[in-house]
């Protein structure tokens, strides 16, 4: 399937990666006819997607069955009046539908409006109306049926919602029944250009309201580096990435990339997520590859892994947040896997990371690729030199990169604030090293100006998480007349240490962070809290702690 891309699929090393990478972009491309059919033609018995739940269900689906499913599908679709431009928003958990779904809305030119299970009456009625939802198709579970039924008179466009089960709701059709319904699939005479919307997100901002963010057709290329020469798959590899499919990692890691790499996609469907789980699963199933962010790496260091063989598994990947040194370490000493960290966001695809070629340095998010033009811009308009701080920027001067976003979509003054100049600007502060690596510092409206110094929120709550009486904290600065900021951290404490909040903890927590870390980027504010505030998609908001009064 790579060759169908790419001149060139296999490299030597990182600077023939970076010199020889080309994607060759199709007229018209569409994931679903020309990745999955293309696979269920010449391969249909190749294995697609293994699919088991926390109950002890099973189903191994192959690529002919991904067609025949998203076929039945789109038909199914269809007979509903979805089409080409019409938006659907898919809220189905890890339930093995989504992929069934998804290819069927890319087959019929529509636009996937993927979310997460945790939206609320209020969520919903925002993102119904703003985008114009045409349908909804959903887990039929009464949380998530609850609240879509209660911004139903308030949703004017939704002209179907769509139950996957287990109960369909009154006034809901049987998406099960639908499919199994369905008139052979006649494909459109026109699905898509290239230009037209496939995919959106609401990214959950850590201010004002959600951002529709919107990919053309051609974003599915983007993530060949991201299956191919990330998480190091081929067509012998089962890949698990942690992440509910209504968030962007589960294309990043459960869809596009993979399937063009020809992997097989591991989904472990769970309520409750137990870290010893994930172990179970690559112990049983075999597991090859993993991806997930570094809290999960966390949780699992602590667990015994003798209990578990593990040794098939042979890569890992982590996003999602600043990987913490320790972390590293731990991990390599337990299985002798090194952590490829990768960066990205919702309106790219990857375009920082430790690719194969790439030794690892703890804490680093690794090198640019060979897609993305990346530049740190600091303050007063400068490409930063090497040990300076800057924001990433994305530079388009010698077009627009495969795989960065379109728009936020309906908003152009948004647009343009974030996308001008041929500049796209990430709000992502870091620095690189002499050798071209890259560190991550925080967003730019969470760096901390404090006497001269600028310091970032991560490296402060990477000393802090080696404490053994902190899980989880946050860093912000706060005004001050001598210094212009102080660092403060917010912490959440581990049980033991709970009811031991005292003057002497503080100072203990104060001295650890001058010892593990540069002695000025230590907390002169400390406050302990029971839970940190934060955003429907887990990230913190450190906006709200800045306006804490």
């Amino acid at each position: 399937m790579l060759e169908k891309f790419l001149d060139t699929t296999h490299f030597e090393s990182y600077d023939d990666f970076m010199k020889n990478f080309k994607i060759n972009v199709p007229d018209n491309f569409n994931f679903g006819y020309d990745v999955v059919d293309q696979w269920a033609k010449t391969n249909p018995d190749k294995n697609a997607l293994l699919w088991t739940n926390d109950k002890g269900e099973k189903i191994q689906f192959t690529f002919a069955d991904i067609k025949r499913e998203s076929d039945k599908t789109a038909s199914y679709f269809q007979s509903l009046g979805i089409g080409h431009g019409d938006m659907v928003m898919l809220i189905m958990k890890r339930r093995y539908q989504f992929w069934f779904a998804i290819t069927a809305l890319h087959k019929l030119g529509a636009t996937v409006i993927p979310a997460t299970h945790l939206l609320t009456e209020k969520d919903i009625i925002y993102r119904a109306n703003a985008a114009d939802l045409k349908a909804i198709v959903a887990v039929g579970d009464s949380i998530v049926v609850d609240h879509i039924q209660n911004a139903k008179s308030k949703c004017p466009t939704i002209k179907h919602y769509i139950s996957i089960g287990p109960d369909i709701p009154e006034g809901w059709d049987d998406f099960t029944t639908g499919i199994e319904k369905a008139a052979p699939f006649v494909r459109p005479e026109h699905t898509n250009t290239n230009d037209d919307i496939s995919l959106m997100y609401f990214t959950s901002g850590t201010t004002g309201e959600p951002k529709m963010v919107a990919h053309d057709f051609t974003y599915p290329l983007g993530h060949i580096i991201t299956g191919t020469y990330w998480h190091n798959l081929d067509e012998n590899s089962l890949h698990l990435t942690l992440a509910d499919t209504g968030w962007g990692k589960a294309v990043w890691g459960k869809y596009y990339g993979q399937w063009i790499a020809g992997a097989n996609v591991f989904v472990y469907d769970f309520d409750k997520f137990e870290p010893v789980d994930v172990l179970h699963m690559i112990h049983n199933y075999h597991i090859t590859s993993f991806c997930a962010p570094p809290t999960v790496f966390r949780f699992l260091i602590r667990e015994d892994l003798t209990k578990f063989d593990i040794s098939s598994l042979k890569y890992c990947t982590i996003a999602g947040e600043a990987l913490n040194p320790s972390v590293f370490e731990e991990w390599y000493r337990l299985t002798g896997i090194k952590l490829m960290e990768g960066f990205g966001q919702t309106e790219t695809t990857l375009t920082v990371a430790t690719y194969p070629y790439l030794e690892p340095k703890p804490g680093s998010m690794g090198k640019r690729g060979p897609v993305y033009d990346i530049d740190l811009l600091t303050a007063d308009g400068r490409s930063a030199e090497d040990g300076e701080q800057g924001e990433i920027i994305i530079r388009t001067d010698n077009g627009r990169p495969l795989g960065l976003f379109k728009e936020y979509y309906r908003d152009p003054e948004l647009t343009h604030k974030a996308y001008n100049n041929n500049v796209y600007h990430t709000g992502d502060v870091a620095w690189r090293d002499e050798d071209g690596y890259y560190w991550f510092i925080g967003r730019v409206d969470d760096v901390i100006k404090s006497s001269g110094y600028r310091i970032g929120p991560f490296e402060v709550e990477s000393a802090l998480m080696t404490h053994p009486a902190i899980v989880e904290c946050a860093i912000t600065g706060v005004p001050d007349e001598i210094r212009g900021q102080v660092v403060k951290a917010t912490i959440v404490l581990s049980a033991q240490y709970k009811g031991k909040e005292s003057p002497e903890l503080i100072k203990e927590i104060q001295n650890h962070v001058k010892r593990t870390t540069a002695p000025y980027k230590y907390p002169r504010i400390i406050e302990f809290v029971d839970e940190l505030p934060k955003t429907i998609s887990g990230k913190i908001r450190r906006v709200e702690i800045r306006n804490k009064k």
